[in-house]
């Protein structure tokens, strides 16, 4: 009979909502972890068992914070990952692993890396400022996208005509042929060290018009099984074609064609699997945790459909959070709702979420509109 060692500490670096929810998930285990986060009020500070405020990013505060855990993972990937590399040549286990991180955070080497490995993604070219973007006028429609920093939507561009270009960025970049797609869906795929890979069914993911964020998410995905199959299989050779160990959502374009293209990848959990915690056997959050830890992999299948709604801050409210419509949601059955304890709201911020089970696919549509419309986050001043 095998034996969990329970005195591991698991070090996350980044506090946010994220790693919240991994913490969650770890209490059921009696799994200790420790935060580092430079936000004083980070989501995560009242229930990990350590929090530290410090700087991702800075090589010392990275190398004492890890100095103290047995593992290490991420729920952010700007961090350092130079400090990330000498934990791990200390015989730290870091997931997912410094190299794959490094890769990760700048989008042009995760294009090339597609590209070398045959997986499917949109034509691509890389430009190095606004002067070559503006010499590629003939390669449009196309999404400009900064290589390094853009996240949530910023560091992209559509531009669609000539007249765009004057949005172009002034940094090294790419510019993405423009896909003309049907639906946009994800897939989370996780590995751990013993080799075991799931994958959890495609869902489905529309997006605000205007702040480039995931509004809706609706699993299943609408897609018929033979689009379905080829995301599970791309999803997974991305996984194996890296060799990453941890979770990594993989988000995907359905082109009118039929075809399946990688659009980015997330090497953490994902927005595109809150909805798991309720609707799936194992939650992303979970199994994240026994994907780091070597722990059996949990089984990713669906128990039911459902909808996830972001809950954003409300434009023109900044300031201390007033949540409405709460009571009212909280009394509807399969609604469950997801707070992510940030003091302070802000125009698009990702303040909660909520998830809508229901077994009818069209009336669940209805019911996330209906508690979208319902919940609002604004603020007290």
């Amino acid at each position: 009979m095998t034996q969990s060692n329970q005195s591991q500490i698991l070090g996350v670096l980044g506090g946010g909502q994220l790693g919240r929810m991994l913490i969650q998930s770890a209490i059921n285990y009696n799994q200790d972890v420790y935060i580092l986060d430079p936000d004083e009020n980070a989501p995560c500070k009242d229930i990990a068992q350590k929090f530290t405020q410090g700087s991702l990013k800075d090589f010392d505060t990275v190398m004492a914070f890890g100095k103290e855990c047995d593992v290490i993972t991420v729920e952010i990937e700007n961090v350092n990952t130079d400090a990330l590399q000498a934990l791990a040549d200390m015989g730290k286990k870091v997931f997912p692993q410094p190299h794959i991180l490094k890769l990760i955070q700048d989008k042009r080497e995760q294009k090339q890396f597609y590209k070398e490995n045959g997986i499917p993604t949109a034509e691509f070219m890389l430009t190095e400022n606004k002067e070559e973007v503006l010499a590629k006028k003939d390669f449009l429609p196309a999404v400009n996208k900064l290589g390094k920093e853009g996240y949530d939507g910023r560091g992209v561009q559509i531009l669609k005509s000539e007249e765009d270009l004057e949005n172009a960025f002034d940094a090294p970049g790419l510019l993405e042929k423009l896909v003309d797609f049907d639906r946009e869906i994800a897939v989370t795929v996780a590995r751990n060290e013993r080799g075991e890979l799931v994958a959890y069914p495609s869902v489905e993911c529309a997006f605000h018009p205007t702040a480039n964020l995931v509004e809706f998410l609706f699993a299943p995905a609408q897609i018929s099984p033979e689009i379905e199959e080829m995301a599970q299989q791309i999803a997974k050779a991305v996984i194996l074609k890296l060799d990453m160990i941890g979770i990594l959502a993989v988000e995907l374009f359905v082109t009118k064609e039929g075809k399946v293209l990688v659009n980015e990848i997330a090497p953490r959990p994902h927005n595109s699997g809150h909805h798991t915690i309720e609707a799936n056997f194992t939650s992303q959050f979970e199994q994240h945790l026994r994907s780091v830890m070597n722990w059996p992999l949990g089984d990713p299948g669906l128990r039911t459909p459902a909808a996830m709604v972001n809950l954003l801050g409300e434009e023109g409210h900044t300031g201390p959070v007033l949540v409405e419509g709460k009571d009212e949601a909280l009394a509807e059955k399969g609604v469950y709702i997801h707070m992510y304890g940030k003091k302070l709201t802000k125009p698009f911020r990702k303040m909660g979420h909520v998830t809508v089970l229901d077994e009818n696919v069209e009336t669940l549509k209805k019911r996330a509109q209906r508690i979208k419309d319902l919940i609002k986050i604004k603020s007290t001043t």
